[in-house]
């Protein structure tokens, strides 16, 4: 229903917060690291025929070199999900 309606998508993957923890936040991890499920999740986008930007957001990495690394990654991940 809201396919048509999907102009931009952002990609970031993490684990649930802890069960029982009002307020708790997740813990953000590389792209295919977490529990996000990245095939299924650019699956879907090319069901819908999304074919804008995917932006890899990385965030809560203090280690510079480390999070231009895990960016890398992504987009690794994403370039062979895409291709397949």
């Amino acid at each position: 229903m809201l396919a048509p309606h999907v102009v931009s998508v952002h990609c970031k993957d993490g684990d649930w917060p802890p069960k029982g923890v009002a307020g708790a936040l997740g813990t953000e991890k590389p792209l295919g690291q977490g529990s996000v499920g990245m095939e299924r999740f650019i699956s879907k986008l090319k069901q819908i025929g999304y074919k804008n930007p995917l932006n890899i957001e990385r965030e809560g990495v203090p280690d510079h070199q480390q999070k231009l690394a895990d960016i890398r990654m992504g987009v690794g991940l994403l370039q062979k999900l895409l291709a397949t």
